[in-house]
């Protein structure tokens, strides 16, 4: 059963909200990542890529980035199925949101790292 979606009506809502409409979930944002790096990826590619994620939300996810115009879906004649995905050049829009989102997730990471190491310092 297909649940509607709120989508934010820029003059009244937030742009934020607008753009977390799109990428929010567990796993968009990751597998926008993965598409903006790879181009193009089959969905076992991506499955392999983000094992934590189960085969039924990764499926979910992408038809819902499929269904915002986001991403391509692109089923080959052949058998056994090949389905590529890719970014479509509105979803190519969101490349520095999610390099943004890098960026801040490496900075993170390294203060983790960084405040983990000094604990452990003052420990010894």
């Amino acid at each position: 059963m297909d649940q509607a979606r709120h989508i934010y009506d820029c003059a009244e809502g937030c742009p934020i909200e607008s753009t977390l409409q799109i990428i929010s979930g567990k796993w968009k944002s990751v597998i926008l990542y993965h598409l903006i790096k790879e181009d193009a990826i089959r969905f076992g590619d991506l499955s392999r890529a983000m094992k934590d994620c189960s085969r039924r939300m990764l499926a979910l996810q992408l038809k819902e980035l499929e269904s915002d115009g986001v991403i391509l879906k692109k089923v080959f004649p052949v058998i056994p199925p090949k389905t590529e995905y890719r970014l479509t050049a509105f979803g190519s829009t969101l490349e520095p949101v999610i390099f943004a989102m890098e960026k801040w997730g490496n900075y993170y990471n390294q203060i983790k790292l960084d405040t983990n190491n000094s604990h452990m310092s003052a420990e010894s």
